[in-house]
């Protein structure tokens, strides 16, 4: 992928500018470890989430998921709001551990029952069931073993797959293997502010090539097991990077962040090759001798769609003194995400932001279809996350106003349609989050979801933007932001 400056989106082209395509997606999408909580019920084993979470200093507040928002338990309510709210879709990930626990021999049928009923529930009120196989929670044996650094996880992956494929091909048409690859990697093998929390960039190199691996391997190990009919994808978060000025430095401070958080996967994933410029980036750390023959083979194979999360732009230039690569948003450390980029330095976009720190801009949204578009024409999209965090509170009349995350979805959404005038393949939209939800390092701080979640009580509130965005699915069309049920 090429670098992009900033740019302007453009005014809509048609007078039915608001109105989305007939057949268009409209779901939510949650996280298996930030949601399901019973962590030891039913065979399920550590993950490493529970293990990171568990280590003091890790998540804030000392927050973990053991608990989460129990749906576990609550998954009929959790069906029913989606139901009410009238989306099509519910994309959610299985927890590795409690499919497979220790990563390795036989599945669990208590844990495979979970989801078949789960499915079975969606298809009964016509949501469509999109199941991501890894939302980050590695078996906490396969990482005592290595983890992602090791080649051998891939296949372990792919004989995971095996097994949900098995399990849920007759009921789930559409699979996607990979959630966001790249925080799996550099976030939780490079600057530690994820689980394993390993430091080491050489090891995250190694992760980011058998993620890629692991995909490709599952891509096979599903196709092998499913109907023709069913759907492949992995969801990457793409970064939108964006320089602070047009000097010739910033811009390569915007192709070495392009190279690490989207290249080192859109290139084998779609091309099937590494970027050149990305070897040479980090030639000082690794040969790259990992990459075995036949690898990138096996990691480009066709897919349905691209799944893409979005939620900020990425504001980059070269660095004059020490990098600030903490300041990226991903998390404080030491350490950085960046293996090979310790002279970039990160910027905080001005105007207004998220409870996140997180700029809000969706023009970056529709920058990044459109620069996908022009790279993969073919490819099929999908936006698989988008969403806020904000302050949000019960008020005295037990009702929760949330007018800057509609906000937020109006932007954004507007900018979806767009791109689509604009003919760019955006086929759905998948809300992050239905619930609020344990928010990884931030624990329960922050708020993503379109129903608010008592954490004490477990009691569930849907959001005034949750009926909105009801009032958007049900009729395919975005409203004026001023007249829309807010």
């Amino acid at each position: 992928m090429t670098t992009v400056t900033r740019r302007v989106a453009p005014a809509p082209a048609s007078i039915n500018a608001l109105q989305f395509p007939q057949g268009f997606t409209w779901g939510t999408a949650t996280a298996a470890y930030q949601i399901e909580g019973a962590v030891s019920v039913d065979g399920r084993t550590p993950s490493i989430w529970d293990t990171y979470s568990h280590t003091p200093g890790r998540v804030r507040n000392g927050d973990t998921g053991d608990v989460a928002t129990d749906h576990y338990h609550r998954w009929r309510e959790d069906v029913a709001i989606m139901a009410d709210l009238g989306v099509s879709a519910y994309r959610f990930s299985l927890s590795w551990p409690r499919v497979q626990p220790t990563g390795r021999g036989p599945a669990v049928q208590k844990g495979l029952d979970f989801y078949r009923a789960l499915t079975d529930a969606l298809l009964e009120k016509g949501i469509e069931p999109v199941v991501t196989l890894y939302h980050w929670d590695l078996p906490q044996e396969l990482e005592d073993a290595g983890g992602w650094p090791e080649r051998v996880t891939s296949d372990r992956f792919a004989d995971y797959a095996t097994l949900a494929a098995r399990a849920l091909g007759d009921r789930v048409k559409t699979w996607t293997t990979l959630n966001e690859p790249w925080c799996s990697a550099f976030l939780g093998y490079g600057s530690g502010v994820h689980a394993p929390g390993r430091t080491d960039p050489v090891a995250a190199l190694h992760a980011a090539h058998h993620l890629n691996l692991a995909h490709g391997k599952a891509v096979q190990a599903l196709r092998a097991e499913l109907p023709s009919r069913a759907r492949t994808s992995i969801t990457l978060n793409i970064h939108h990077v964006r320089a602070l000025t047009e000097a010739a430095e910033d811009l390569d401070a915007v192709r070495r962040i392009d190279a690490l958080a989207n290249r080192v996967f859109t290139g084998p994933l779609l091309e099937g090759a590494y970027p050149q410029d990305l070897l040479q980036d980090t030639a000082g750390l690794t040969d790259w001798s990992f990459v075995q023959d036949g690898d990138l083979a096996t990691i480009h194979q066709p897919l349905d769609f691209l799944g893409v999360n979005y939620y900020t732009p990425t504001l980059v230039s070269a660095a004059t003194g020490e990098a600030s690569h903490g300041s990226d948003g991903h998390g404080a450390s030491e350490h950085s995400p960046w293996p090979g980029a310790d002279r970039v330095a990160f910027h905080r976009p001005e105007g207004s932001t998220t409870a996140m720190g997180w700029a809000v801009d969706p023009s970056g949204l529709y920058d990044l279809l459109m620069r996908l578009k022009a790279e993969f024409p073919a490819m099929p999209l999908m936006i698989t996350e988008n969403g806020a965090a904000f302050d949000d509170y019960v008020n005295p009349e037990g009702e929760v106003s949330d007018p800057d995350r509609i906000a937020y979805l109006h932007g954004h959404l507007s900018a979806v349609q767009r791109a689509i005038v604009a003919g760019v393949d955006v086929r759905g939209y998948f809300l992050w989050s239905l619930l609020d939800n344990f928010e990884w390092g931030y624990g329960y701080s922050k708020r993503f979801g379109a129903v608010y979640v008592d954490y004490p009580t477990g009691k569930r509130i849907p959001k005034a933007s949750a009926r909105w965005y009801a009032d958007v699915a049900r009729t395919g069309t975005l409203p004026d932001r001023e007249g829309g049920n807010q």
